[in-house]
């Protein structure tokens, strides 16, 4: 998908200036939100993210994929190796590695390496693991318990960089009437 004829397009390289001049700003605004815990945010988010989706083509993008690795948990591990015709431990021996610290199966390398980099596709997009499947967690039930993730994925994901500035230009207008 070119540029010019995809207006949900991602423009990498004006994200990671994006990033760059607003990363401090965005995560100071999250931390607030963790620690005021606005009343009605859970309204708001499913409404943002609807905005965010009309706006942003993730397989113009797939920096998650590209730059990030997902948890791999027991169903995962053994749903994909069952894809694959292979053991979970030919699987995991193959492509992962456990992170001690977390306690987690992760892949070895980046871009992962189930992804097309020609056409931003997973060819195990049907058996994925959850950690893909729900990202970038936009708008969970409790939208506060979300913001240590959304820290993390405003450098990475442009859908969730778009989603806590409309939340943080969303929370602004509703504390600018409360004044009035």
């Amino acid at each position: 998908m070119e540029l010019a004829t995809n207006p949900r397009a991602v423009n990498l390289r004006q994200f990671k200036k994006q990033v760059i001049e607003r990363k401090r700003t965005l995560k100071r605004f999250l931390t607030k939100l963790e620690n005021e815990r606005p009343r009605g945010i859970d309204k708001i988010t499913p409404v943002i993210e609807q905005e965010v989706w009309s706006e942003v083509d993730c397989l113009t993008c797939a920096n998650c994929c590209k730059k990030m690795s997902p948890t791999f948990t027991k169903q995962d591990l053994i749903r994909i190796s069952a894809h694959l015709h292979m053991t979970v431990d030919a699987f995991k021996e193959k492509w992962l590695f456990f992170d001690k610290k977390d306690k987690d199966w992760m892949n070895v390398k980046q871009p992962c390496q189930f992804l097309d980099l020609k056409t931003n596709m997973c060819s195990i997009y049907e058996v994925r693991p959850a950690d893909c499947a729900g990202f970038p967690h936009l708008s969970k039930k409790k939208a506060v318990d979300y913001m240590h993730v959304h820290k993390q994925n405003i450098e990475y994901c442009p859908a969730t960089f778009k989603m806590v500035e409309k939340l943080k230009a969303a929370i602004s207008l509703v504390q600018l009437s409360r004044v009035r």
